[in-house]
């Protein structure tokens, strides 16, 4: 007698772990980590974090991130607000002299 073949069985999943949905979000958070986190960590460290460890240092890294992107847009308003503009020149192809 053989044992049974694996294509025939058609079972859910029974264990503890992960659906495909939620690796896709976790292996962003990690792909997020480790881009964003520029050279503190790697991929194995992230990996193996603790979950608890995992969730704060992602808070750190969102809080960082949007506090950049604040001062961006602040200097970028404050640039604009203090930007001259200065008189242009006419376009000589424009101009027909007559």
């Amino acid at each position: 007698m053989e044992a049974p073949s694996h294509l025939n069985f058609h079972l859910t999943q029974t264990f503890f772990g992960f659906s495909p949905q939620h690796r896709i979000v976790m292996h962003e958070n990690l792909f997020n980590m480790v881009w964003h986190g520029e050279g503190r960590w790697d991929w194995d460290t992230i990996y193996n974090m603790p979950v608890h460890i995992r969730r704060f240092w992602e808070k750190q890294v969102t809080a960082i991130i949007k506090n950049r992107i604040e001062q961006h847009e602040s200097s970028k308003k404050n640039h604009a607000g203090s930007r001259k503009t200065l008189p242009t020149a006419p376009n000589p192809m424009s101009t027909r002299s007559k």
